[in-house]
């Protein structure tokens, strides 16, 4: 990867944008952009294929759906969005050698980015609190509802909207990144004023330190409460030992999606925070690793969905036949002690009529 930019000579602690004449100019080797714009491209259609597949299905079973797959359904749009809205702009300016969209482009782009991405986060937040409450607090697990579900969607695009739209009117703002392809927040407004500081630290904290807390914590939790309670739940009826199955499949479901979006994610993270507290030039042009890394983890959620599932199909699969027997063996002994009952019922009539008609007939003779 080639650095061809000049830098004015202007004040060191300008943010790269600002120091140079053309921002939008790619830093990297025609070669490196070409690589990294057919890596988007095939990352943008597996994942739109990935999680357009995974909204069809969930719309054949809409009405059976839990709280929990509401949310996972969530986080496909979020992956969708990202996809479809997201990666056309970096894919195109790759295979330009720069960015084509001017400023305006730019923070459109930097606010899908940021809004779609903290979308997911908290989308998993929520999730990770579901699967707690429904695993280590049963009476709030069976308190919760479709319904509250929904209201939790609202809440997170509402949370994902506030802090997105900030930077747009005024309090922070989007820009190109060092390598010139991309746009994302202003993480260099830190270095310009105190007020940039207390955004970004602001930014920092509810939009990445906080839910990522909320999400270790819960999953913590639920990792102890499992170990102790693995054996216990196996003497239980077989109907709360399958609905514990399948509640445990969703919190795996969950932990592995929070894991894979958190390695795509905290690299990126890690630059991010260098830009925004280290030396505006100090950033190297290998940070566009972590940008590519974090643009990948819409792809691989809904492989996630099918292995699980996969997985889960056949571990229920041979439970599945064996209710069915057993269900099919009830009903066969109960038809047979219906049929034995009536005929014992009949025979006990047919033998107390002939008794009656037997006495009649032995009076008659009698009295005659």
């Amino acid at each position: 990867m080639a650095l061809n930019h000049t830098a004015l000579p202007q004040d060191e602690r300008l943010p790269h944008y600002l120091r140079e004449e053309d921002p939008f100019a790619s830093k990297l080797s025609w070669e490196a952009d070409i690589v990294a714009g057919f890596y988007l491209t095939i990352i943008g259609i597996l994942s739109t294929f990935g999680n357009g597949y995974v909204l069809y299905m969930s719309s054949r079973r809409k009405k059976k759906l839990r709280p929990a797959e509401i949310m996972t359904i969530n986080l496909a749009v979020c992956d969708l969005g990202i996809s479809v809205v997201g990666k056309p702009f970096t894919i195109i300016s790759c295979f330009c050698h720069r960015w084509v969209f001017g400023w305006i482009g730019c923070r459109w782009y930097g606010w899908a980015g940021f809004f779609f991405g903290c979308g997911s986060l908290i989308t998993m937040t929520a999730v990770s609190l579901d699967r707690y409450l429904k695993i280590c607090y049963l009476s709030y697990g069976v308190w919760l509802k479709r319904k509250h579900a929904y209201i939790g969607l609202a809440v997170i695009w509402a949370y994902a909207s506030f802090w997105t739209t900030m930077p747009l009117v005024g309090l922070g703002d989007y820009a190109p990144e060092p390598f010139g392809t991309s746009c994302t927040l202003d993480w260099w407004l830190a270095q310009a004023s105190v007020g940039g500081q207390v955004f970004i630290l602001n930014i920092l904290f509810f939009c990445l330190l906080l839910p990522t807390a909320v999400i270790v914590f819960s999953y913590v939790k639920i990792i102890a409460k499992v170990k102790s309670s693995s054996k216990e739940v196996a003497h239980f009826d077989s109907r709360i030992h399958s609905s514990h199955v399948l509640e445990m499949k969703l919190t795996k479901v969950a932990m592995l999606i929070c894991a894979g979006f958190l390695i795509a994610w905290i690299p990126y993270a890690v630059v991010s925070v260098w830009s925004a507290f280290g030396k505006p030039d100090s950033i190297p042009i290998q940070s566009v690793v972590p940008t590519l890394l974090a643009k990948s983890a819409a792809m691989y959620n809904p492989i996630i969905y099918q292995v699980i599932d996969y997985k889960f199909a056949c571990c229920q699969t041979g439970g599945l036949k064996a209710t069915k027997k057993k269900s099919l063996e009830d009903f066969r002994l109960h038809t047979v002690t219906t049929v034995r009952k009536s005929s014992a019922v009949l025979e006990i009539h047919q033998e107390s009529s002939s008794r009656f008609t037997s006495t009649h007939v032995m009076d008659g003779e009698t009295h005659n």
